[in-house]
């Protein structure tokens, strides 16, 4: 099987342009994507490509251009929607929440929302609080929207191509900083399952869930603790809803304890529902209270060490599971 050596950011042009060849309903429209080659140049080379009728700049109007996008979906077509920032897209809150997601229920299952809403989510280097929203939490609270959140390149390539197929709407979460990491993937077609999340390594001590770049720092504390004999096993997530439980209460059934790691804030966010679920199907297996480790309960800092204090980083992980391993 041929390979390829590829960043974040191709991984994802390679899968808008081959479910485009495939499939002529595919369109992508949003703010600099197509003359501009993209924020982020995800989308380098599309516009010339595919031409005005299928890479598609908008007008600074996340709700216009949202309510457009799913209004082509209802009737056949599948775009894809990309918001320069996650954080922009309170701005089409209405359109998410009140349309998107619930036009198939309301319709009594007569119409679909093939959509999927992509672009960078939570913190950048050094853009403040009001671009360094964590948005899952937010959206995967609605029934109807999937929240979908990959970690290496070759997830990215194959959740994008599976959320574009998809007949339900789709929120495609990425992240600015983890753009440029990159993986040897196959060159040949595959699809990544929606729901299904991934163990990264293997361990029978204490279990270490998340998602996204946060996953980059938990690697790096279960390389210390691997040092001293203790095996932690990583679990990324990788679709934040619907949330792959059996895997997760598998791992901590094995281990027996389990820490949770969020960009976000604690209060009502991903980790909470991840713990309670652990509390709902593994209470008896529990040799400790789950630990969870999360944004500080503050807007994002602009100062650097500030920033880097704020967010959840390798040293606090490493406490968590410290937390969790005493009397192991």
């Amino acid at each position: 099987m041929s390979s390829q050596e590829i960043d974040i950011r191709e991984a994802l042009r390679q899968a808008i342009d081959e479910e485009m060849t495939r499939d002529e309903r595919v369109f992508i429209l949003g703010e600099e994507v197509a003359e501009y080659d993209g924020a982020y140049k995800v989308t380098k080379g599309l516009w010339k490509k595919w031409g005005d009728k299928r890479v598609i700049d908008t007008p600074i109007s996340e709700s216009g251009f949202s309510g457009i996008a799913i209004g082509a979906a209802i009737t056949g077509l599948r775009p894809i929607v990309e918001f320069m920032s996650f954080n922009f897209s309170f701005v089409a809150f209405d359109q998410i929440a009140s349309r998107a997601c619930k036009l198939h229920y309301m319709s009594g299952g007569r119409l679909k929302v093939p959509i999927v809403f992509r672009g960078p989510n939570g913190a950048a280097a050094r853009v403040s609080c009001q671009h360094s929203h964590n948005v899952e939490p937010l959206y995967a609270h609605f029934p109807g929207l999937k929240v979908v959140a990959p970690s290496t390149a070759y997830d990215a390539k194959g959740l994008l191509k599976a959320a574009i197929r998809d007949d339900n709407p789709v929120l495609f979460l990425e992240n600015e900083l983890m753009y440029g990491m990159k993986e040897v993937i196959p060159t040949s077609e595959f699809l990544v399952p929606i729901g299904k999340g991934k163990i990264l390594r293997e361990g029978g001590d204490v279990t270490l869930i998340s998602h996204s770049r946060m996953l980059l720092f938990c690697i790096e504390a279960a390389d210390f603790f691997a040092k001293r004999g203790i095996q932690v096993e990583v679990i990324d997530l990788r679709t934040i809803k619907p949330l792959d439980v059996g895997l997760i209460a598998s791992s901590v059934r094995k281990t027996g304890r389990a820490v949770v790691v969020e960009e976000g804030h604690k209060f009502a966010g991903i980790a909470s529902e991840v713990a309670t679920e652990i509390m709902e199907h593994c209470f008896d297996y529990l040799d400790a209270p789950i630990q969870r480790v999360c944004q500080m309960e503050t807007p994002l800092p602009y100062s650097p060490p500030l920033e880097e204090w704020t967010i959840p980083n390798t040293k606090r992980i490493i406490k968590a599971l410290e937390e969790v391993l005493v009397g192991k």
